[in-house]
């Protein structure tokens, strides 16, 4: 698989990483088997960056991952994970000193390591200045227990002050075809400072792939990330049907996966994309994988704007308790 760098003085790896929330439930039920299956083949695929975070269920995603390490030492992963969102009720964004080395000692626990490569802030305390984030994060690094700095959902002043700080290596936000707010700025923020730019969701939470053709909003539970989402909702879930149907016909007459064509777009619009498509099967492994040998020509890229143009959703991207946290800036 191609390699992309991971910050401005970070290590290579490959261009498509594997994001690890689907281990936690997030969107069904996961066995532990099932999940280190997945972590196996992500890198005999080249997919050697894992991104999992504290509140993937409550560390489970990290425990999952942790016993896969212990299991199997031989293989290495670049590891990234977050902090800073108090999961007691009532849920909270605790940026303090304090409250971040404990959730950092906790990852590092759960994960059966001693030092992780990236640690993102999941969400930005708007009470601290982030100025003083950083300063923690940075001792973190002196302490020999982080490589780099990363944020997740932050506006492009607010990377523009950690950065004054410290290099940031990379910032996280939801990007795919059907999301695009980071096109209006954070991506040239990024872009500017030497950050390395993560979509987390490339693939709107699976409906651009080939199986998002069978999504109902019946079919999700009560517990499924997806279930009080607008855009997942009725009139909205069959208005993006419609569109992406025409999307998965145009991936099906190129002969690749919807999934596929969707990962290699994002890597067309960048060099500095390292896409984390979230999935706890082999099968959706391989057809994420299958976007980074995937060359989009101009004429393709321009052909597939015109399927789904820009704004095309029909729906927010988050229900109202879901938006709570990322930073607006436009």
């Amino acid at each position: 698989m191609q390699q992309r760098r991971l910050g401005p003085n970070g290590p290579m790896v490959g261009a498509v990483g594997l994001g690890c929330m689907s281990f936690a439930g997030f969107y069904g039920a996961c066995d532990i088997k099932t999940a280190h299956d997945t972590l196996a083949k992500a890198h005999e695929l080249g997919m050697t960056h894992l991104d999992t975070a504290k509140i993937y269920g409550d560390g489970v995603s990290e425990d999952i991952i942790g016993k896969f390490l212990k299991e199997n030492p031989e293989l290495k992963y670049t590891i990234a994970t977050k902090g800073g969102i108090n999961t007691t009720p009532p849920r909270a964004f605790d940026n303090s000193p304090e409250y971040l080395s404990d959730c950092l000692e906790g990852s590092l626990k759960r994960l059966g390591v001693d030092y992780v490569d990236l640690y993102y802030i999941h969400r930005r305390d708007q009470t601290r200045p982030i100025e003083d984030v950083m300063e923690t994060l940075v001792k973190f690094i002196d302490q020999g227990k982080i490589g780099a700095i990363g944020f997740s959902e932050i506006s492009p002043s607010s990377l523009e002050r950690a950065s004054a700080i410290y290099p940031v290596a990379a910032v996280q936000s939801e990007y795919s075809i059907w999301t695009r707010m980071p096109e209006l700025g954070v991506i040239q923020a990024c872009k500017r400072l030497g950050t390395t730019f993560v979509p987390f969701s490339p693939l709107g939470r699976g409906i651009l792939t080939d199986d998002g053709a069978n999504m109902k909003a019946e079919s999700f539970s009560k517990t499924d990330f997806r279930h009080p989402n607008p855009r997942f909702i009725e009139p909205n879930l069959a208005a993006n049907q419609a569109k992406i149907s025409t999307y998965r016909s145009y991936a099906k007459d190129k002969g690749v996966s919807s999934a596929g064509l969707t990962i290699a777009w994002i890597l067309a619009q960048n060099d500095i994309s390292i896409p984390i498509p979230g999935t706890r099967t082999v099968n959706h492994l391989e057809q994420c994988a299958e976007g980074a040998d995937i060359n989009l020509s101009q004429t393709e890229l321009d052909e597939i704007e015109a399927i789904l143009p820009v704004g095309f959703a029909h729906g927010y991207r988050y229900s109202e308790p879901q938006r709570v946290g990322p930073e607006d800036y436009c």
